[in-house]
């Protein structure tokens, strides 16, 4: 009987280990995102140097991982800069590495296996060791006045696919991505953003050029973003951090708000400023998705 009894002691310890194990495994888990409402120009040196103004902030807030803007790096053109910004994009990325701050870096980059341009948003771990890039899928064209300037004509696309940070699993989309603007998407839209939550990301990084206007026409289009950033995250049961490019034109603003987004369509965090801002949020998760 002893024997039994210790034997029915042992089983219960296992099985209580085992529960705290999982328990463990499926409770709170923390992530704290930082993004850059930076301006982001055809000088691929001035954007280096606000990113870099972006990742002192994000140290220094001890952040896990830093958002950039559509095409941060090279400037939201196809005939950027490529020497200049393969030089860039190692440097930001050994000083990201130096300051222990993983990257989501929007850019466009020649990818050397194919020889095609990307309009990408890039993954690095805290480490530097990158993860891949998101190639944005819903390119734009004007829909009414098409033209061959139009980047659905100047970049290639590559399939959805998921990235794991601090060992969560989390998307990315470029700007049109998520609110596949009816004036600009030739495209049907294939809900990206539910896809990704159907491919289990709990976390959507959104890097966004969403261009510059004024007046009435301003109003409009940052209802739109807004609206689509909050139905899109509650759709999805899914976390948005999302940041727009800084305007500097002056009388214009950007279009789409910048910050963070809960499952229940809430901001934890909202910027819309017409100077460089950054911003920093802890994002907790609780159990799995």
């Amino acid at each position: 009987m002893r024997g039994a009894a210790c034997l029915a002691v042992a089983m219960g310890m296992f099985l209580a280990a085992a529960g705290a194990g999982s328990a463990q495994a499926d409770g709170p888990r923390e992530i704290r995102v930082a993004g850059a409402h930076i301006a982001v120009t055809r000088d691929v040196k001035a954007n280096l140097a606000a990113m870099e103004r972006a990742l002192r902030y994000a140290e220094r807030e001890k952040a896990d991982i830093l958002l950039t803007p559509e095409c941060a790096l090279s400037g939201y053109v196809a005939d950027f800069d490529e020497p200049a910004t393969v030089a860039a994009l190692e440097r930001i990325r050994a000083e990201a590495r130096a300051a222990g701050v993983a990257l989501a870096l929007g850019t466009c980059y020649r990818e050397p296996e194919d020889g095609k341009k990307y309009d990408e948003l890039r993954f690095y771990t805290n480490g530097g060791a990158y993860l891949g890039f998101h190639a944005k899928i819903l390119l734009c064209a004007r829909v009414a006045r098409p033209s061959q300037g139009d980047e659905i004509h100047h970049f290639s696309t590559r399939p959805l696919r998921t990235f794991e940070v601090k060992g969560i699993t989390v998307g990315g989309l470029i700007c049109n991505d998520l609110w596949a603007n009816p004036e600009y998407t030739p495209e049907a839209d294939t809900h990206l953003s539910q896809q990704l939550a159907q491919k289990g990301a709990q976390i959507i990084f959104q890097a966004v050029n969403s261009g510059e206007a004024k007046g009435a026409e301003l109003e409009t289009n940052r209802h739109f973003h807004e609206a689509n950033l909050k139905m899109r995250a509650r759709a999805g049961k899914v976390w948005i951090v999302t940041v727009d490019a800084l305007s500097n034109r002056p009388g214009f603003s950007n279009q789409a708000p910048s910050g963070v987004m809960d499952p229940e369509g809430h901001w934890a965090v909202r910027v819309m400023s017409n100077k460089e801002k950054f911003f920093a949020y802890t994002i907790r998760l609780h159990g799995k998705k």
